[in-house]
């Protein structure tokens, strides 16, 4: 099996493939297909006052860096509260969750390292929709 070198990309904003998932939704950009398996690229996006997935660990290293508003993250056993422009490296194994505890919507912007975390998209969506993100507290 012969595996093709990645192509260029050009996306206009909202462009890429959608994930709807009630107040949650997520907008790949590049995936394991397009870049040899090397990465994932994706946009999430949460209402205001919305739980993410919940706490998770899994074999991908999670790079997320905040487009718009604030957006709380768990990292092990500790939250904090990222603004737009903050950084945040989340090695693979470590335990996290992400949510918009704001009265605004808020972004990231996630590479998934090494890709092909997509995949999980189809399941991902399945599972909120029939358990819908909740209701967070206030920053």
């Amino acid at each position: 099996m012969d595996v093709q070198p990645p192509k260029p990309i050009f996306l206009k904003p909202g462009e890429g493939r959608a994930y709807p998932m009630g107040r949650i939704s997520a907008l790949f950009k590049a995936d394991g297909e397009e870049t040899a398996g090397r990465y994932s690229i994706s946009e999430w996006w949460l209402d205001p006052h919305t739980q993410g997935p919940g706490a998770h660990s899994h074999d991908e290293d999670d790079i997320f860096y905040v487009i718009e508003g604030v957006v709380s993250f768990l990292m092990g056993n500790e939250w904090t509260h990222a603004g737009q422009g903050s950084f945040i490296l989340i090695p693979a194994g470590v335990t996290h969750d992400f949510e918009n505890r704001s009265d605004a919507k808020a972004g990231v912007l996630n590479f998934s390292v090494p890709g092909n975390f997509e995949q999980a998209m189809p399941d991902i969506a399945a599972w909120f929709k029939e358990h819908p993100a909740g209701d967070t507290g206030n920053i």
